[in-house]
């Protein structure tokens, strides 16, 4: 099987075969012309192991263990490209980084600058996530005042973001 007269007749026998096989089962003829030439070379590296009666089940055998881990290999590199793909907020700009920061210590010094009573409302809600009723019940108010609280803040604080 080394020597080169036996190889070249198995390629001409199998290698269109093979292609074939491989366009056929994959549906892409220049992976499928790799692979096979591939499995031709795997087959070269083995001839020492192989008589020319194996080569054919050594060559599909060989391809098609090459397809498949061709196929992992391209998912684990689609899995990859799509973890490190780097996101809208990892992509930003100083700029609008810059912006963003003032908006943020603008918004904090509206917070702050809220009337107590709405300001209260206001994080009880938004930043510990409290119902309306679990915050009437906490002050010991109606829910319809928490809800005229809340209104007056957004209220002062969209006039805060309008303003930017």
């Amino acid at each position: 099987m080394c020597s080169e007269s036996v190889f070249r007749s198995v390629f001409d026998t199998h290698f269109k075969l093979l292609r074939n096989f491989l366009v056929f089962r994959y549906r892409n003829v220049d992976a499928a012309e790799d692979v096979a030439q591939n499995a031709f070379v795997i087959l070269w590296q083995n001839c020492a192991a192989l008589e020319p009666e194996q080569a054919r089940s050594f060559l599909f055998t060989t391809a098609i263990r090459l397809s498949l881990n061709g196929i992992k290999h391209d998912k684990v590199v689609e899995r990859f490209r799509l973890q490190a793909k780097p996101s809208d907020s990892c992509a930003e700009t100083p700029e609008f980084l810059l912006v963003e920061s003032e908006v943020k210590q603008r918004l904090e010094w509206a917070i702050a600058n809220l009337p107590e009573k709405q300001r209260v409302v206001f994080l009880m809600n938004r930043f510990e996530n409290q119902s309306y009723a679990a915050i009437a019940t906490l002050l010991g108010i109606s829910v319809k005042a928490v809800e005229k609280r809340m209104h007056l803040a957004l209220v002062e604080l969209r006039k805060v973001i309008h303003n930017l």
